[in-house]
């Protein structure tokens, strides 16, 4: 098999295998899946802020548990760091910055790389400068004479590239089922850690805050995570949250005529718009039939409509269901 149907077989198993793997394990199962594809010993896959440079999230494969830690205070001295913000998304060669003569005596060498046995590296930095955040992929090698050659440089490229876009595929695809009704208002979702910071963020997501909050200004929300599950209104903006392992799901979408019903309410009404009988609302909200008549009728004259097509156009304005 040549290096292009390997690739080909590795972006394929990224997208779809990948969207059976939970969110919070994707990056370390694809981590697994690059080491088919390239050699390597160890590997390193962190997101931060670009402002600080720190690690809110580090996925580790073969590396020690301490090298983040020790990685980030070699931030005034490392040598590769520069240029491989200065060409994102390209993979950055130690060699290409500094020659083996330089940096087995460098300083960022005796410091990090040395006290966990590497001696070749391949990085590269994505950032966003949306959202302020920066992820970094690199990949270990112990052996001092096992360099990465040009050939492996163009297919980390390729390779890196459908890395993060399947990564944030999984974990946007995973909220969409969570938030299906939210994201039928017009939503979009973002992840972020307990202090508010992204660690993914969906276009849309930044395009709802820089709307309704023009003047924050920040790497993280300009609010309060709510509790799991409740909605909280901002002004004009809903916000809603869960858990996702020590992160939170949040979705942010703009208030409408559907946020004067409860949760119960929704539910029956996205359902009865799906074209399900009330049979089959009922089996699938988890109530009875004739429940479901009354949830409707209440819902009707809240919003001040007749019958399921004026309903339907509530909830899909553009005509389409999601």
């Amino acid at each position: 098999m040549d290096q292009q149907d390997r690739l080909d077989r590795f972006v394929a198993q990224l997208y779809r295998t990948g969207l059976s793997v939970a969110p919070e394990r994707f990056r370390e199962w694809a981590l697994e899946q690059l080491r088919g594809l390239i050699r390597f010993d160890g590997a390193m896959w962190g997101s931060g802020t670009i402002k600080n440079w720190r690690f809110h999230t580090v996925t580790l494969l073969g590396v020690s548990e301490d090298y983040p830690r020790v990685l980030e205070e070699t931030r005034p001295f490392n040598p590769i760091l520069p240029q491989m913000f200065k060409t994102p998304d390209v993979p950055i060669n130690m060699e290409q910055v500094c020659p083996d003569e330089v940096f087995f005596t460098s300083e960022v060498y005796r410091k990090c790389f040395r006290k966990f046995g590497i001696r070749r590296m391949l990085a590269t930095a994505h950032p966003d400068p949306r959202s302020g955040l920066v992820s970094i992929l690199s990949i270990y090698r112990k052996n001092r004479r096992h360099r990465f050659t040009d050939a492996e440089n163009r297919l980390q490229k390729s390779a890196t590239y459908h890395l993060f876009e399947a990564a944030s595929h999984s974990y946007f695809l995973h909220l969409s089922r969570t938030f299906a009704q939210e994201r039928a208002l017009g939503g979009a979702a973002a992840v972020v850690d307990t202090e508010g910071i992204f660690h993914e963020a969906m276009p849309q997501f930044l395009d709802l805050i820089e709307e309704y909050f023009p003047n924050h200004k920040g790497d993280g929300l300009p609010f309060p995570i709510p509790p799991p599950g409740q909605t909280v209104a901002h002004d004009d903006l809903c916000v809603k949250s869960q858990p996702l392992g020590d992160l939170y799901c949040l979705l942010v979408w703009p208030s409408g005529p559907l946020d004067r019903l409860t949760e119960r309410e929704r539910q029956v009404v996205f359902a009865v718009t799906q074209g399900l009988s009330f049979k089959q609302v009922a089996q699938d909200v988890g109530v009875a039939p004739s429940t479901v008549a009354n949830h409707l009728y209440r819902v009707y004259r809240k919003l001040g409509v007749s019958g399921r097509g004026q309903l339907a156009d509530l909830v899909y304005p553009s005509g389409k269901a999601y």
